[in-house]
């Protein structure tokens, strides 16, 4: 069995990025996210790798750009406020078709909020999140060990589909410690004959650039873009189902509010309520077809997060409506209870109430 190693969430992220071949770092500290980049600037001068704290969110984002251009790993971190600053640049990096990996540790808002841990940069990260059409490849991991995996798995898909790809986590996680495995991770090889490498005059030059003054060609990359994320919406989805067999009743959670979730669940199976769970690990793309296939199943579904309700509206979209959807939402820094969510729960079962 591989040795296990206690580490906080934010610098299992940092050295899982390492491990999965990211020499670069460009970030700006902002709380609860700063161990990341504190973790980076030890880490980096020691694997001969780039640490750079800019001088504002915008720069780092866009330094980001210069070196995914040439087909490097690379990676920024920040917390909500901080992500809002990098928006535009983010965007310009979807508008390039570059891969890069952009950590959001969530604090509350909106405006500077408070630093404790929230979920409500979900429509943010799902929805775009800057201007134009576009996706981000969204992974929720809901342990310090998921912070580890899907911290290389990010990197892998972004540069398979040529995308930006968002971890999105909470104050909690990344404040936390868990004991992790650090040695299973996997880098894969991708084509990277697009990048900015030099051309010795051997090779036709290539161009990174999201600008074009043509509508129709403008258009065309639009289509050509979305027929990668169509692609990804066939082959990317990933989740997690728990107690599900015969579940009545479908909780829908992610991140650290999925962990609360499984609490409620036990509870109330242990008072003969059949209920299960889904877990999104990928926000974007959506587990839509198990969704819609568990709307079949189940009597309800009772969405836990930490906002307003935001992926409350993903799951009536992915259900069609078919059956009834009920909040139970904790915001402005505060976490749902065990004792929260089985009370919520238990309304589902009684499907003629307020939804």
């Amino acid at each position: 069995m591989a040795d296990k190693v206690l580490m906080k969430g934010n610098e299992a992220i940092a050295e899982a990025a390492i491990m999965a071949g990211c020499n670069f770092y460009f970030g700006y500290p902002i709380t609860p996210q700063t161990e990341v980049a504190a973790y980076m600037a030890k880490r980096m001068p020691k694997i001969g790798g780039t640490f750079l704290q800019a001088e504002s969110e915008v720069a780092a984002i866009n330094m980001c750009i210069g070196v995914a251009s040439t087909g490097k790993r690379v990676m920024t971190s920040s917390s909500s406020p901080g992500v809002s600053l990098k928006a535009e640049g983010i965007s310009y990096m979807a508008g390039c078709d570059l891969p890069a990996l952009i950590v959001n540790v969530q604090r509350g808002g909106p405006g500077l909020g408070g630093i404790q841990p929230s979920q409500s940069d979900y429509f943010q990260a799902v929805k775009g999140g800057g201007h134009g059409d576009y996706h981000l490849f969204v992974v929720a991991p809901a342990s310090v060990q998921e912070m580890v995996s899907l911290t290389a798995h990010a990197f892998n898909v972004a540069e398979k589909y040529r995308v930006p790809a968002m971890l999105l986590a909470d104050g909690t996680l990344g404040q936390m410690m868990e004991p992790v495995v650090l040695d299973n991770i996997t880098v894969e090889e991708h084509d990277k004959s697009w990048a900015l490498t030099g051309t010795k005059m051997e090779r036709e030059h290539n161009v990174i650039n999201s600008l074009s003054m043509l509508p129709e060609e403008l258009e065309q990359w639009n289509i050509d873009r979305f027929k990668r994320y169509e692609a990804m919406e066939e082959q990317e989805p990933m989740w997690e189902e728990y107690e599900m067999e015969d579940a009545e009743v479908c909780v829908v959670a992610f991140g650290i509010s999925s962990r609360v979730s499984k609490n409620a669940i036990m509870a109330a199976r242990a008072k003969g309520l059949k209920v299960g769970m889904i877990r999104p690990i990928t926000l974007w793309p959506f587990p839509k077809k198990v969704l819609r296939a568990a709307a079949d199943k189940v009597k309800a579904f009772v969405t836990v997060e930490m906002n307003m309700g935001q992926m409350f509206e993903d799951v009536e979209l992915a259900t069609r409506c078919l059956k009834p959807v009920l909040k139970c939402n904790r915001t402005g820094g505060c976490i749902p209870t065990p004792e929260h969510v089985l009370s919520v729960i238990e309304d589902a079962f009684n499907v003629g109430g307020e939804q």
